[in-house]
């Protein structure tokens, strides 16, 4: 089943149900300078010592035994006085036992910067060839790191705190982080982490303009996309945006990979995005009015430049399709038993702007219940005599 949008969600979209209110309802965030900071954390255990008094020191009791820890300073941009200030924030974080290895949290932290007040995402993580060494021989304790993003606000960095899990991640597999690597690795690939993990959207926006309709649409309706003569950035730009478009994770799995089969098989042809002019090329795409008038909220958006508006955009963009797929499939259920309900589905269908779109996904998750198939199909029948008239 589909989850229902929360009563919240459902004022928010009401606003912004054409598209354009979804850009209005937030002013635009100033996120002026981003900063990162990468601590090394060692902590080693003193069982029967006594639990302290709290006090600094580095003593904190994370179980009925007592932890020293110490946090040491690997690198940063951040000015001396605002480190000083982050670190203390970090260690009151890990005194709580607030810090999960690869997950991480997003928090608002006052520092000593123009900014003030910024939002902060910090997470704990192990190097993965030094943890796998560690699980081997037992007597080795992998060295841990406790890394920070600084930027924006809280509530702007939580949209975007699943990329930079997945940042953290590659960083943990990918980067040695050895001394001397540090400088000329790991710093430039902390230094990236808002162009490369908050501003693809932004730049697909700014790339796609007013085309920027046939990619919701293929994102929606799970149409294969093939980009070609790209670099790897842009590449890897239009990916990100397909999947944070998509509706996974918001509906079953199995409905999903259903439907993608379908529309592999309905379509036999891919969305090929041609990226060898300054303007993307697209062929045998899609598009319909729903993505058209959100399409227009991302345009409206950029005047502001804003990365975390987009990102609000296209998460009420979701909530608005995950609210017509469940009042459908409300509307499928009413039409089991009553002929005038199945005429309400077939004026929702005709006025919510996604129709195509909502149908295929029905269709999926309706295949194995009989009497639902059977409104499907009649509905199938009534789009398409209203497409040819």
């Amino acid at each position: 089943m589909l989850p229902a949008l929360p009563d919240g969600d459902e004022r928010e979209l009401e606003s912004s149900e054409e598209g354009g209110g979804a850009g209005e309802e937030r002013r635009p965030e100033r996120h002026g300078c981003t900063y990162h900071g990468l601590y090394g954390y060692r902590r080693s255990s003193q069982p029967g010592a006594a639990a302290g008094d709290g006090s600094a020191g580095g003593t904190v009791a994370h179980t009925p035994s007592t932890e020293d820890f110490s946090l040491s300073l690997l690198d940063t941009n951040l000015p001396a006085e605002a480190e000083t200030e982050l670190r203390s924030f970090i260690a009151k974080r890990l005194t709580k036992g607030a810090l999960f290895e690869g997950m991480g949290n997003v928090a608002s932290v006052g520092l000593s910067i123009p900014e003030g007040k910024v939002g902060c995402y910090y997470c704990s993580f192990q190097q993965e060839s030094l943890l796998e060494m560690a699980t081997l021989e037992s007597d080795i304790n992998a060295p841990e790191y406790v890394v920070c993003f600084l930027g924006g606000s809280e509530k702007g960095l939580e949209l975007f705190r699943l990329e930079l899990d997945k940042y953290i991640q590659n960083l943990k597999i990918n980067l040695d982080l050895e001394q001397k690597n540090l400088e000329a690795c790991v710093s430039p690939y902390l230094r990236s982490w808002f162009e490369d993990a908050i501003c693809p959207i932004q730049r697909v926006v700014q790339l796609f303009q007013d085309k920027l309709a046939s990619l919701l649409h293929a994102a929606l309706s799970y149409t294969p996309v093939e980009v070609k003569n790209a670099d790897e950035r842009t590449e890897k730009d239009i990916s990100r945006f397909l999947a944070a478009a998509s509706l996974q994770g918001l509906v079953q799995e199995g409905t999903m990979t259903s439907l993608c089969i379908a529309m592999t098989e309905e379509q036999h042809k891919s969305m090929v995005i041609d990226c060898s002019g300054p303007q993307p090329q697209l062929h045998n795409a899609g598009s319909n009015r729903f993505c058209e008038d959100w399409m227009q909220a991302f345009v409206n958006g950029a005047e502001g430049g804003n990365p975390f508006l987009f990102r609000q955009i296209l998460e009420n963009f979701k909530l608005k399709a995950i609210q017509d797929i469940n009042n459908l499939k409300r509307f499928i259920r009413q039409a089991e038993m009553n002929h005038y309900a199945l005429f309400k589905c077939y004026l929702f269908l005709k006025n919510c702007g996604s129709g195509d779109i909502l149908l295929k996904i029905v269709k999926v998750e309706h295949a194995e219940m009989p009497e639902a198939r059977n409104v499907v199909t009649v509905l199938e029948e009534f789009m398409r005599e209203t497409s040819v008239a």
